[in-house]
């Protein structure tokens, strides 16, 4: 009787795991912009804003690959009047190397728009979002101990 439940409570775990990485794999050839400010993109469109973002930070990269953007746009697509950050913008590329490539230069950067601070990061579901949420403090507190996480 316990054999049993606790099979059935690791076949749960799993179809949960199995769950928040079918929304992850959707969006894996996604990039999350942070901070743009509201309306920017209306003037130019969200493709041609992502470009600009690429050509004044990364000239070297944008030269050096061909960058194909699927779509871009903001998320979620209502604006809620008691959050006072903007908006993030979602880029979806056409290959999942482009966007590792543009991370990987991007942590060793620090980013701007028309002299403005931004972020860029892979965009995830808020399912993973939150379970990486709840690491974060169990790194902290092996680091805090110089252990290796």
């Amino acid at each position: 009787m316990f054999q049993m439940e606790e099979e059935r409570e690791l076949r749960l775990k799993r179809n949960e795991e199995i769950l928040r990485e079918i929304p992850d794999s959707i969006r894996k050839c996604n990039i999350r912009i942070i901070g743009i400010p509201e309306g920017e993109e209306k003037e130019k469109g969200a493709e041609n804003l992502f470009k600009e973002i690429m050509a004044e930070n990364f000239p070297n990269l944008v030269r050096e690959m061909d960058l194909q953007v699927t779509e871009a746009n903001r998320s979620p697509n209502f604006i809620n009047a008691r959050r006072p950050t903007p908006r993030h913008i979602v880029v979806k590329l056409a290959k999942v190397n482009d966007k590792e490539k543009i991370l990987r230069t991007a942590r060793q950067k620090k980013l701007t728009y028309k002299g403005t601070p931004i972020r860029l990061s892979a965009d995830f579901s808020a399912e993973t979002l939150q379970a990486r949420r709840e690491w974060n403090d169990i790194f902290k507190n092996l680091k805090d101990k110089n252990l290796q996480p």
